[in-house]
């Protein structure tokens, strides 16, 4: 009872490769993590090219206390 017979390793291969396997549907679900994640860096990336280092941060509007000071 505490080692694991060899119908057990055949029932846990089955599953792994069932999982894992070529047509599993865990392979599919990760291959298409994937390529969202491809597709997202991809993303960023052309949004660094399309846009200066500072160009799409956009500040606050200053008070009148702060423009004053800017003046000094």
């Amino acid at each position: 009872m505490g080692s694991m017979s060899i119908w057990h390793w055949a029932i846990v291969i089955v599953v792994i490769a069932l999982l894992f396997g070529g047509r599993g549907k865990l392979s599919g679900i990760m291959g298409d993590a994937a390529k969202g994640i491809r597709a997202f860096k991809d993303g960023l990336k052309d949004d660094d090219k399309k846009e200066g280092p500072h160009e799409g941060v956009s500040s606050l509007p200053r008070t009148e206390a702060e423009k004053e000071e800017l003046k000094r």
